[in-house]
């Protein structure tokens, strides 16, 4: 912290800037210089320049505030060109780097300032020349971190982490312009600050993306494992990380279009296109970063990259003797978008997390989340991030199969013990999410059953727990009242009987509990059968309509895992708007799986998105209506029905004929007489004889011609695209709280609420 000589002398230049009424010549170098010169911390550079005089400046004096920012960027590049060789210009360059990320949030909420660095500034030449010795070091030497693309660890330098921390706050300031923006689903809306820095115009791409890269997968915030190390000692890398990972989230937004050769352009306003540049059209340069990313291809790289953010994202779940003696990081939100694109932009990645088991140990860390955050609107976000990650990962046949290794970690969540599969942990998690989450988190209710609907073809046994969790979840989806209560919540319906449909044609040998279960419930299967499309038996149901989603017996009363429940926000939180997410017709695309493993896309017909959409797909095409086969538009929110909306007999029985029931109740039908015929026979009342006679049992030769497997795999469009940017500024605005640097601005790409 400054002395108070300091602050004070400081702050006597603030009240200068802000005072005077005539412009202050850039050329007077005692004046500008008293901004950058003194020894001051950030926390006081934002307590001393207050909001209220910025935009003061601005309105007022806007040439003086235009001047200070040049004077301070003119000294970045003083700096950048001489290498900063004394402690004296090292301070300059942080008090600017400081100064910088305060005003700039200022410059962005008001419309007129915002083209401001892109105009070329009278008599000043765009860069300059730098020093020789600087233009002829090669970047790449100086990465920060071994990893990909650099073998050798730099030695940790405290101070150099502290002054790469700053610097990068300031280039997330920069790029922070995108949330003074309103949210556009228009994907010609390109942040300038990104494309130009992640363009060919910076020299510096390969290495800087590559040391952001490192530095996130290569942090170890265990260390050596001596305990409460992180209460004795300050980790200066923690805080880089951090930024680092910020930085790089946002320089991988990937846009087509043009914007970076229009900001190289208006930086330069002699620059003219090339008959070249004409004949291929405003194509522009690619983002490098994304570039780059989707480029990373060894096995090692790859390896570095999963191990380092499974590390990462499992550090929360990390269990020991001694209470708090672990360091918890807290950026999970982050590391998972990061995933996420690399998920969507590097398919070698993504099929290199498939290939084996370490799938799993991103899988376990995102359940965790969910289960954790399920009740806490102020994490809506956090949980809808990872349902999106498990439902690109189940598009995948891999996914599923995988799914089947025995699930034998006891990581602290308040679920129900089971001894199982990753399969049955998934499944219980998310009836867990449905029945005891956020109200805010029933439009996800889709892709939650999107997902097992995905997996379901391939799961070899599941648990009697998770086989009584899907059946729940149909007795309470299928209630008259709740069915009738909006338009598109049949939809869930159909999405859980296609999960057991594929799993009885597909997994029948080793599903005995899932099939116990079925006949067990078998009156809900009845019922849906036989359900009454006259108007009076609807008026009926709607009357009995009861209070919340499901929540009828979906208290678990089995012994749960050692951990507390799932809590609300906590009073005066603040939690940041979220854009709708599509519907999952929206978000998701249909593939046929073929005989040899294939993925086959299969197109839309031409009757989808009809009011009558609820067809299921997994019913041969012998045993229903050949219509049938369309999307499941299944947009559900209990909430979300249209007023003037009202369930009709004709509504009813447009989708009550399409139920893909023939499955089921020819199962129903071979061995409901053969279970109770050995319980009469034999006596039996014992659960497990039971069990024991089904999974001896067959169904060959006796159930429909097997449907094809359908997956309904993740697609990127607009939508998701504006979702994700929404979510992303959201969470930095949130962590950025030391400094609060978008604090109390005008943020318009969403809102800030106190719950």
């Amino acid at each position: 912290m400054g002395n108070s000589d300091t602050k004070l002398h400081f702050r006597k230049a603030v009240i200068q800037l802000t005072t005077k009424t005539q412009p202050v010549e850039a050329t007077d170098d005692a004046f500008w210089d008293q901004f950058w010169t003194s020894a001051i911390s950030v926390q006081d550079v934002f307590a001393l320049v207050p909001a209220a005089e910025i935009r003061a400046v601005r309105e007022e004096s806007p040439s003086n505030l235009a001047t200070l920012c040049f004077k301070a960027v003119e000294r970045l590049v003083q700096a950048a060109d001489s290498g900063c060789p004394s402690e004296k210009e090292r301070r300059i360059v942080v008090n600017c780097t400081r100064l910088l990320t305060r005003i700039l949030p200022y410059i962005f909420e008001d419309a007129d300032w915002r083209g401001f660095f892109w105009s070329t500034i009278p008599g000043a030449s765009r860069g300059g020349d730098p020093a020789e010795e600087i233009r002829s070091i090669d970047s790449c030497e100086y990465i920060w971190e071994a990893g990909v693309g650099f073998a050798q660890s730099p030695p940790l330098n405290y101070v150099h982490d502290l002054h790469r921390t700053e610097l990068l706050k300031l280039l997330l300031t920069c790029f922070s312009e995108a949330m003074y923006l309103p949210p556009s689903s228009d994907s010609k809306v390109i942040n300038p600050w990104v494309a130009f820095f992640c363009s060919a115009e910076n020299r510096h791409t390969l290495p800087l993306f590559t040391s952001l890269l490192n530095v996130v997968c290569g942090y170890d915030p265990v260390g050596y494992g001596v305990p409460y190390n992180h209460l004795l000692f300050s980790d200066s890398r923690e805080q880089l990380v951090e930024q680092a990972l910020q930085v790089l989230v946002v320089a991988l937004e990937h846009e087509a279009g043009s914007a970076a050769s229009s900001a190289l352009q208006a930086l330069d306003a002699s620059a003219s296109p090339t008959a070249d540049e004409e004949e291929k059209g405003p194509a522009g340069p690619d983002n490098l970063f994304v570039n780059y990313l989707s480029r990373i291809h060894r096995e090692e790289d790859l390896s570095f990259i999963l191990r380092g953010l499974t590390q990462l994202l499992n550090n929360p779940l990390i269990q020991t003797y001694l209470p708090r003696s672990t360091k918890k990081i807290q950026f999970h939100q982050e590391l998972l978008i990061l995933f996420w694109k690399f998920c969507d932009f590097n398919k070698k990645f993504l099929f290199f997390v498939l290939k084996s088991s370490d799938v799993l140990e991103m899988l376990v860390p995102i359940l965790f989340y969910l289960n954790d955050a399920r009740a806490d609107q102020s994490r809506v976000g956090l949980v809808h991030i990872g349902v999106f990650i498990l439902l690109l990962l189940s598009g995948e046949r891999n996914f599923g199969v995988r799914l089947n290794k025995p699930y034998t970690l006891r990581v602290p969540m308040d679920i129900p013990v089971f001894t199982g599969t990753h399969a049955d942990l998934l499944i219980v998690i998310f009836h867990k999410v449905i029945t005891s989450g956020h109200q805010r988190l029933h439009p996800l209710f889709d892709c939650l059953l999107t997902i097992i609907v995905n997996i379901s073809p391939y799961l070899k046994s599941l648990s009697m727990v998770a086989a009584n969790k899907l059946l729940h979840l149909l007795e309470a989806f299928s209630a008259p009242w709740f069915l009738l209560s909006a338009q598109r919540h049949h939809h869930l319906v159909f999405f859980l009987l296609e999960v057991f449909n594929n799993i009885i044609q597909y997994q029948f040998d080793g599903n005995s509990n899932l099939v116990y279960a079925i006949i067990r419930k078998r009156n809900v299967f009845h019922q849906l059968a036989n359900l009454p499309t006259d108007k009076e038996s609807i008026q009926n149901a709607l009357q009995r309509k009861k209070p919340g989603v499901s929540r009828v017996n979906s208290a678990d009363s089995e012994a749960t895992e050692d951990s507390k429940p799932a809590e609300p926000a906590e009073p005066g939180a603040l939690k940041a708007s979220l854009e709708a997410t599509p519907g999952i017709d929206k978000i998701t695309e249909k593939a046929q799986v073929s005989k040899d493993g294939t993925m086959v896309t299969v197109p839309h017909s031409p009757c989808d998105g009809s009011a009558i959409d609820g067809a299921s797909d997994t019913e041969s095409n012998s045993e229903r209506d050949p219509e049938a086969h369309r999307s499941s538009r299944s947009r559900m929110s209990s909430v979300s029905s249209v007023s003037v909306w009202s369930a009709s007999p004709d509504w009813l029985l447009s989708w009550k004929t399409r139920l893909p029931l023939q499955t089921i109740m020819r199962l129903l039908q071979v061995l409901v007489p053969q279970v109770e015929k050995i319980c009469i026979d034999k006596g039996l009342t014992d659960e497990s004889e039971i069990l024991k006679f089904l999974q001896h049992g067959t169904l060959v030769g006796l159930l429909p011609v097997p449907h094809p497997i359908l997956i309904r795999k993740y697609q990127a469009n607009a939508g998701t695209a504006m979702w994700f940017r929404t979510y992303m500024w959201g969470v930095i605005y949130l962590r950025n709280v030391d400094p609060p640097i978008w604090y109390d601005t005008d943020i318009r790409l969403f809102e800030i609420q106190r719950i």
